[in-house]
């Protein structure tokens, strides 16, 4: 399956784990690379003395290529960047920012970088500011999203009739067929987030884990969209949060409601009730919990079956 991507990070399939929030920790991202695709660290719930743990953590686990997703709203961002050149990570994530800001002070120092966006307009953005590829995600994906809610579907051809560098699709993708799909559409390869939530090796509260396998379609839901868009599965939060938009409230007031650490309480720790517990719509047909290198098998699989089968379209 030799493309762009697998030169680009020199791996076996184009696949990426996406470096999510509380989930995606040096156990799950080594597993990943292991499975011949790249593990991503997610830097968004590490302080950076724990960042570097994982790091070296990851580095011991898999002698294949892995990287760091790194919000840039992060607020201790020069220290994390300075930890990824210590520590000679060469592929870099970024995403929640403008790519101009570290994008050549990375690729200076020998790395990669990759930027994640959820439009046209910040992938020409992106690309202008030299990144190395692009991510670009459809409203479908779980946790922060879009504000123009662009599902994938519409989102990688519109991306990839303008752009020239390689292009990532993320945002409703699980199964095999969904990565021959978007690859049809002009991506390049795929990064996909919700169906690595649902692994043995991810850093989620097993109760987390379970509410991803039992959630249906229409279980998720985009809100905040005044704070940070975000999606989310219903629970109790989410039910207040819906009760409190019932008053036109300020953003100070959803702020309040909203407090610190949601995401930490929901994902990490396991409260299902007052937690953020945030993932993609495609949680409806994610129904069990794997080992990573089993995801990673059953995902190619299918989409060389899939491809196989379009003859006969």
């Amino acid at each position: 399956m030799a493309n762009r991507i697998t030169h680009l990070f020199q791996i076996k399939y184009p696949i990426i784990q996406a470096g999510m929030v509380w989930n995606s920790g040096w156990r799950l991202a080594s597993a990943a690379s292991n499975a011949g695709i790249l593990g991503l660290l997610g830097a968004g719930s590490m302080y950076p003395d724990v960042l570097q743990e994982h790091i070296r953590k990851c580095k011991k686990a898999t002698q294949n290529p892995f990287g760091v997703n790194v919000p840039m709203l992060y607020p201790n961002i020069e220290e994390i960047m300075n930890i990824i050149i210590e520590e000679d990570v060469k592929i870099v994530f970024t995403s929640a920012g403008n790519p101009k800001t570290w994008t050549t002070w990375l690729q200076e120092r020998g790395v990669l970088v990759i930027h994640v966006v959820s439009s046209l307009k910040f992938a020409l953005k992106a690309q202008e500011a030299g990144v190395d590829g692009i991510v670009a995600e459809g409203f479908e994906a779980g946790g922060h999203n879009g504000r123009d809610e662009t599902t994938t579907l519409t989102l990688i051809p519109l991306v990839k009739e303008k752009i020239s560098i390689p292009l990532i699709a993320a945002g409703g993708i699980a199964t095999g067929k969904a990565m021959l799909a978007c690859m049809v559409l002009g991506a390049d390869g795929v990064q996909i987030g919700s169906r690595f939530v649902a692994s043995e090796e991810s850093s989620a509260h097993i109760d987390f884990k379970k509410a991803v396998v039992e959630a249906k379609e229409g279980d998720t839901q985009l809100t905040l969209k005044e704070l940070a868009p975000v999606r989310l599965i219903k629970n109790k939060f989410y039910d207040d949060v819906q009760e409190l938009y019932k008053t036109n409230p300020s953003k100070d007031e959803l702020k309040e409601l909203l407090g610190r650490a949601r995401a930490k309480r929901g994902m990490f720790e396991g409260d299902l009730e007052e937690g953020e517990l945030e993932i993609g719509q495609i949680s409806g047909l994610i129904h069990d919990i794997k080992p990573v290198e089993q995801i990673v098998k059953d995902l190619i699989t299918e989409f060389e079956t899939a491809k196989s089968n379009l003859h006969s379209l």
